[in-house]
């Protein structure tokens, strides 16, 4: 029997699809790069939910938002869900995770505590004792932050005090930090970059798991390029804002579109009637902002990526170096994507456009994915669990409602589904809304809303012209909707099998 894989799942936070030196000219990803040359690159894949704590939910449980529960930012994974480390535990595997989880919110309460959560957040002495179980990970080193946010704490401050950068509040914001205004320029010295702290810490368990000959599964989770824009020297002037694509709105394409779309381009939305429980909505504001900014922003987020990728590179690197490359599936992704000035949007929200909803998506697994090969097949990140306990010979549960995607990775079949769901829900009802895309349209409908948006993503790859209403396109429509019904149908769980006929 051939030896078992170990998995490696390395991720990055809020990252654009197309911002791979393979696909992007603009930027530099030379081991990203790399590591698609080396296996193959997948153009269409899809998130679940284009915010962290649904997608990230589904990542772990190979079921979707409405079936995990974490539908939303400000839920948490309930910790009774089944989770891929379980299973991968059972067949004798370890189980990691190194960096961002964000399973749990913010804020607790005593019926749902948060482990995440202040103030356990930035209790040290708890820290230092605690590294699992967690959600499956029988080994977790944590941290909360995107650049210099307050919330640092957990394993990550203990890291770098253990560096000796007993200063590290200097570099994060008030009240945890000193700093309460950095722009572009992170102060902090590369050295103590979180990023630096995933790669060591991810090399330092695949060292311990080649000496212990134990199989793994792995998460490597990076932060970036989540905003706000911060970069440490010289990555924060790698790239020269004049020489940078900056997207913006065409004029009039929100015209077709729901309200909220074209309320973004308002000075001063009135978005009160979204707001039911008076928690926050994302990207229900204005969207407006100064174009020679957002180029800065843009070269600044391109920089993070690239320093991403020289630490991505290092954890590449090791694993070569410890002979496991040759046994080892990595996966690289991104939780969902991003708005930098595309259609006049900033960062996130309920706007389901193509740079939200895909992400980056590449497998390597030496002389079992295709070397150098692109792919057009769908994918979506609830596959990731049912996916990778097939290459591992792991039987999958029932429960889990993604899709085995192992024969397409293997380059033995061509595709694996004909469609993908992408889910978003803040609200009860306000904010609702499913989208259904094929290899060809993309049609997304609004809980209790005569409005939608249907897009031909063949002959309109902008997204500009909204054909939901439109004479032409009814007929086109009805077929989607009774295609997305079934979907809806199809991706119900049943984790009972029929064992009798009464």
């Amino acid at each position: 029997m051939p030896e078992r894989p170990n998995v490696l799942l390395i991720t990055s936070d809020q990252q654009h699809w197309n911002t791979l030196g393979c696909l992007n000219p603009e930027i530099q990803t030379p081991n990203l790069d790399r590591l698609a040359a080396e296996g193959t690159l997948f153009e269409r894949a899809y998130c679940p939910n284009p915010t962290c704590t649904p997608t990230r939910a589904s990542m772990i449980t190979g079921t979707y938002p409405s079936q995990h529960g974490a539908y939303s930012l400000g839920t948490k994974l309930l910790e009774d869900r089944h989770t891929v480390g379980e299973d991968f535990q059972k067949a004798g595997y370890r189980t990691a995770l190194v960096g961002k989880a964000h399973f749990q919110p913010l804020r607790g309460t005593e019926e749902f505590p948060s482990l995440e959560a202040y103030p356990i957040l930035q209790d040290l002495d708890f820290w230092r004792d605690f590294h699992g179980p967690f959600y499956g990970f029988e080994h977790v080193e944590l941290a909360r932050n995107h650049t210099d946010e307050a919330h640092v704490g957990q394993h990550y401050a203990l890291w770098m005090e253990e560096k000796g950068c007993h200063h590290w509040r200097d570099y994060f914001r008030p009240p945890t930090g000193n700093n309460p205004d950095q722009r572009w320029k992170w102060l902090i010295p590369e050295e103590y970059h979180y990023d630096a702290w995933i790669a060591e810490r991810t090399n330092a368990l695949m060292e311990q798991y080649a000496k212990e000959g134990r199989p793994f599964f792995l998460w490597a989770s990076f932060f970036d390029p989540h905003p706000k824009y911060l970069a440490p020297e010289p990555w924060d002037t790698m790239y020269d804002p004049a020489k940078v694509t900056v997207p913006s709105v065409v004029p009039g394409e929100h015209d077709k579109n729901p309200p909220h779309f074209r309320m973004t381009q308002e000075e001063k939305p009135d978005f009160s009637a979204y707001r039911e429980s008076g928690q926050a909505l994302h990207g229900m504001r204005s969207h407006l902002h100064d174009r020679e900014r957002l180029a800065k922003d843009i070269a600044v987020y391109y920089g993070m990526i690239s320093l991403m990728d020289k630490y991505i590179g290092q954890i590449l690197d090791r694993l070569e170096a410890l002979g496991l490359a040759e046994n080892t599936v990595v996966v690289f992704t991104s939780d969902h994507g991003h708005f930098y000035g595309h259609h006049g949007l900033v960062a996130k929200g309920p706007f389901h456009y193509e740079d939200l909803i895909r992400v980056p998506f590449i497998v390597r697994w030496p002389g079992r994915v295709p070397a150098g090969r692109r792919s057009q097949a769908l994918q979506s990140l609830v596959d990731l669990p049912p996916t990778f306990l097939s290459l591992c010979g792991i039987s999958i549960p029932r429960t889990m409602t993604g899709v085995d995607q192992s024969r397409v990775w293997l380059g033995e079949a061509a595709e694996a589904r004909d469609h993908v769901i992408v889910e978003n829900r803040h609200e009860p009802t306000t904010i609702h809304l499913k989208t259904y895309v094929n290899s060809r349209y993309k049609l997304t409908v609004y809980y209790n809303q005569p409005y939608g948006e249907l897009f031909d993503l063949q002959g309109d790859p902008g997204e500009l012209h909204n054909r939901w209403d439109d004479p032409e396109y009814q007929s086109l429509k009805a077929e989607l909707l009774l295609k997305f019904l079934h979907a809806e149908m199809g991706k119900e769980p049943l984790p009972m099998p029929r064992i009798a006929g009464a």
